[in-house]
């Protein structure tokens, strides 16, 4: 009978053990849709890529709209379409990389021809118009935004 007990003492440790392995294992995630959700609150409107005159480089355009209470950093963008995308900035007709770009609080961030916009790089093939292009927006403050923007004539410019 002495045998039982440590079997028993085991099988008792390792369950009281496991509940509590399971008890740490709450996520942020979850503690937030409990206390009301704060923060960023995001929704892309408007993409698009004009058609690209080149065949290794494009440009793409889009409005990201924050409703939540905080500002959002836009710090990157991914596409199997291009090796490299990065952000840009125009000041003085000039073009200039940028490393993150601000959607703010209530407010939105429009990336535009002649201002604030895309340039995808080493492009896989070069998009036609009515292609559609997936790409993944990744913020600092929020998780990633996936996208299905399509591919515009060259001349193409949205109604306001």
């Amino acid at each position: 009978m002495r045998r039982r007990r440590p079997a028993h003492a085991l099988i008792a440790t390792v369950a009281l053990g496991g509940c509590l392995a399971l008890a740490g294992c709450s996520s942020a995630s979850d503690a937030s849709a409990h206390a009301g959700t704060k923060g960023p609150k995001l929704a892309v409107s408007g993409a698009y890529i004009p058609q690209p005159v080149m065949a290794d480089m494009a440009a793409g355009y889009f409005t990201v709209t924050n409703t939540g209470d905080t500002d959002a950093e836009l710090t990157s963008v991914s596409s199997d379409l291009a090796a490299d995308i990065t952000l840009h900035t125009t000041t003085d007709n000039r073009m200039r990389k940028v490393n993150s770009l601000t959607v703010p609080a209530g407010g939105r961030l429009t990336l535009s021809s002649g201002g604030n916009h895309l340039m995808l790089r080493e492009l896989t093939h070069k998009p036609v118009a009515g292609d559609k292009v997936s790409m993944e927006l990744h913020f600092a403050e929020a998780g990633p935004i996936g996208v299905t923007v399509p591919v515009e004539p060259t001349g193409y410019r949205p109604k306001d």
